[in-house]
């Protein structure tokens, strides 16, 4: 088994971009591409964004059993993360990294154990969440309502993580994370970073 990096957070906290500058800083890493059943967005592509899958489709996939970790997100609206997607990393000699959300990222931990460390993202503030969904310009009021409604819920769950980092300032959220990554990856006589 390879190690795992679990970044999780409601949405709009910033965590993808965390990922995006670690990815350019670790070489080790490789991102899990998680599964979804909703449609693309304008300039996603399927097997780079998501691996994007009809809703029965997905269905199938979790009954045959091909998902590490699954969940409906919304009504209609599934993400997951593959199995055979952590395998082709740990495979490759990479640290497999997560972009999922805050049930899937326990889910991970949960499966993973010390060979995981789980980072929640925490937004400066709720206000702050809010104005950040609505600066993307990508999603109606209702589907921003419904998701500040389960980012409230999110947030209690922040504890259950290994580290919270708080994303006030981007740089500084970024350089906190590398470090916990740093210590954790340097803990492991096998780790990419001690080679």
């Amino acid at each position: 088994m390879g190690k795992a990096i679990l970044f999780s957070a409601p949405s709009g906290c910033g965590k993808t971009t965390i990922i995006r500058e670690l990815m350019q800083y670790f070489d080790c890493f490789g991102f899990s591409i998680s599964a979804t059943s909703r449609q693309p967005r304008a300039g996603e592509v399927d097997g780079k964004d998501y691996y994007f899958l009809s809703h029965n489709e997905f269905k199938r996939r979790v009954d045959h059993g091909d998902f590490l970790e699954w969940e409906e997100v919304y009504a209609g609206t599934c993400y997951g993360t593959l199995k055979s997607e952590v395998e082709r990393l740990w495979a490759e000699g990479r640290v497999a990294v997560f972009d999922v959300d805050v049930n899937g990222g326990r889910n991970i931990k949960r499966h993973f154990g010390a060979d995981a460390l789980s980072i929640f993202v925490m937004p400066p503030s709720v206000e702050v969440l809010e104005q950040r969904l609505r600066s993307r310009g990508t999603e109606s009021e209702e589907a921003i309502a419904k998701r500040l409604g389960r980012s409230a819920e999110e947030l209690k769950q922040a504890p259950q993580f290994d580290v919270t980092i708080v994303n006030d300032d981007l740089p500084r959220a970024v350089a906190e994370t590398r470090r916990v990554i740093e210590d954790f990856l340097k803990n492991d006589p096998n780790s990419p970073l001690n080679t």
